[in-house]
């Protein structure tokens, strides 16, 4: 089974289950200031997992691009990737584990679908503790579904409960299906969850049953919710016994490039193949994090900077190869390739994408050039040093200051009869990191997008502020991304030049206007069509047919969006812009206050 298979085999599934397919966001989340990119299939959707009705109904499913850098340094190995896309289905108030069990195991086991022998299967659910119960229903939802007692295993919080957003709010035990992959158990104590490769994870649902209280109670929720998630990659790599994700048509195509850039055969040198696969997980990220609607690019702050540090890692192992000249542009062709089907905002953008490509890496080469001057010049005292060691704050520095690659520096120091202080390096760096992590990528915990009063407002005022830049500056104005906190909103939009002090008087003048004017907000559903065709404003990336939500103030904007929203502008105060500056190529940026 290909991803291509198993994507439109989950999706017709739940469809026929009476679940609305919906589309998949963006992976630059709006309003959201605990994350960079969407990091799982169900972070778009938290605000309705939390009340809030959804225009296409109580029960959707969808699949859902997804980036995760915390782990960035672990990509090499044979798991581990930046891009993965997650399958996942949702019940907002409607069914539970009654239902959601079979559905599971019907789709796993039946041949029209997965058709995983119920021999193999095994599943996890909540031990209990001091504070909720054991999870005596989904244990026994399962053994009526088949699965025998000796094959459902009782695992404690850390391992099979889903907790809130932050210290209060929806939460409760989920369930986790394995595969057993026919390797001898490690001993024991192995079971699912063991990390020997026994056992294969393949899906997971969560049951939010329960709303964390303050004083650290868990009374039931009157409408709990499901929410699940299985990873495309790795359920085809399970399926079709790959002991790899890299050895599926997810990456086939593009180490095929990569072979052909390189000169080098995939499976024939084990640091080589850890080259290869940085270099492959990092084209097809830095494509779709380009290619995205919200696209950015590369910089030195955010998801910008994620972006480089993709792009220059895959630069850096192409030389490390023997690539000299650029690359990219040519691995990003066949991700195009492969993805614009599901993800046709890549073929639409797909200009953007390899002119961005082509620069960043004319960038670093300037970067190599500098760095490899500044060594030149560091060489004669380096040389001095009785025990031909460049100490590891100095290649640190060598990387932090110029953004030169410690392999390049460890091979101008065998050139010279030197060596490098790895250790000193490693020190310098991980102290870095600690300092750094918080700029490049946060944890997503099932993390809230802020709905406090504030950021309602904030979120509010984004919307005049969007309708008031294309009224000033004209109608090619595209929101490329916001950033709302209780202090302050920050506003990414497409316009190819600095705006004038006076543009952005204007601007902040006709915003207040309308807040003046104290106009309603009202919101409606409408398909996406009657959406396009009354007029509002959107990047318009959900699917044919799919009902949105159309947020209208007064008649002065109106826009697809999914809330939250003040109900009248002059609940919003006094709008001041603070700053205008540029955000990447291409992209300015508003920095903007509500007093």
């Amino acid at each position: 089974m290909t991803i291509h298979e198993l994507r439109k085999k989950y999706i017709d599934f739940f469809k026929s289950k009476g679940h609305a397919e919906i589309s998949g966001k963006s992976l630059i989340p709006d309003n959201d200031p605990t994350v960079l990119f969407t990091t799982a299939g169900m972070h778009p959707l938290v605000p309705y997992l939390l009340g809030e009705p959804h225009p296409s109904g109580k029960r959707l499913t969808d699949y859902q691009k997804c980036i995760r850098t915390g782990d960035i340094e672990s990509v090499g190995d044979p798991s581990h990737l930046t891009f993965f896309e997650m399958l996942g289905n949702w019940s907002l108030g409607d069914y539970f584990k009654k239902e959601m069990i079979p559905m599971s195991y019907e789709f796993l086991t039946d041949p029209k679908y997965l058709g995983i022998s119920k021999d193999k299967l095994s599943v996890t659910v909540f031990a209990g503790d001091a504070e909720v119960p054991r999870d005596d229903e989904s244990a026994s939802i399962w053994e009526s579904c088949g699965i025998p007692k000796e094959r459902i295993y009782f695992l404690p919080r850390e391992d099979n409960w889903w907790g809130p957003a932050g210290e209060t709010g929806p939460c409760g035990p989920d369930s986790e299906m394995f595969v057993d992959t026919g390797k001898p158990k490690c001993g024991p104590d192995c079971r699912p969850g063991c990390h020997c490769g026994k056992y294969f994870e393949v899906w997971n649902d969560v049951f939010m049953q329960y709303n964390k209280q303050k004083d650290g109670s868990y009374p039931r929720m009157a409408h709990p919710c499901v929410d699940t998630g299985m990873g495309i990659e790795r359920t085809v790599a399970m399926l079709q016994g790959k002991k790899s994700v890299y050895e599926t048509e997810a990456f086939s195509s593009i180490i095929a490039a990569v072979e052909k850039a390189t000169g080098e055969k995939y499976g024939a040198d084990a640091d080589k193949d850890k080259s290869i696969r940085i270099i492959s997980d990092h084209a097809k990220a830095s494509t779709m994090i380009l290619g995205d609607e919200k696209g950015v690019s590369p910089s030195n702050v955010g998801a910008g900077y994620v972006l480089r540090r993709l792009i220059r890692r895959a630069i850096r192992h192409g030389r490390k190869l023997g690539v000299e000249g650029k690359f990219l542009s040519t691995l990003a062709e066949v991700v195009i390739g492969m993805y614009g089907e599901p993800y046709p905002e890549l073929l639409r953008n797909r200009a953007f994408i390899l002119d961005e490509l082509d620069k960043e890496e004319d960038r670093f080469l300037v970067t190599l050039e500098k760095g490899e001057k500044e060594f030149e010049k560091l060489l004669p005292n380096l040389l001095k040093n009785p025990a031909k060691v460049i100490p590891g704050r100095i290649a640190f520095r060598l990387y932090d200051t110029y953004g030169f690659p410690i392999e390049i520096t460890e091979e101008l120091a065998a050139e010279n009869a030197l060596t490098v202080d790895k250790d000193g390096f490693d020190k310098a760096y991980e102290e870095h990191q600690k300092l750094s992590k918080q700029n490049t990528d946060k944890v997503f915990k099932g993390g809230l997008a802020d709905h406090s009063e504030i950021a309602t407002k904030y979120h509010t005022a984004t919307h005049l502020l969007d309708a008031a830049l294309r009224q000033v500056l004209g109608p090619h104005v595209q929101q490329k991304g916001s950033n709302i906190t209780a202090e302050r909103m920050r506003f990414d939009f497409s316009h190819p030049d600095p705006m004038t002090p006076e543009q952005v008087k204007r601007v902040e003048d006709i915003v207040n206007e309308q807040i003046a004017r104290d106009l309603p907000v009202t919101m409606s559903v409408m398909t996406l069509d009657e959406a396009k065709a009354s007029g509002a404003i959107a990047l318009f990336s959900e699917k044919y047919g799919e009902k949105v939500k159309v947020y209208t103030i007064g008649d002065f904007s109106k826009e697809v969006c999914g809330g939250p929203h003040v109900e009248h502008t002059a609940e919003l105060g006094h709008f001041t812009i603070q700053k205008e500056q540029s955000s990447s190529a291409g992209v300015r940026r508003i920095r903007a206050v509500l007093e």
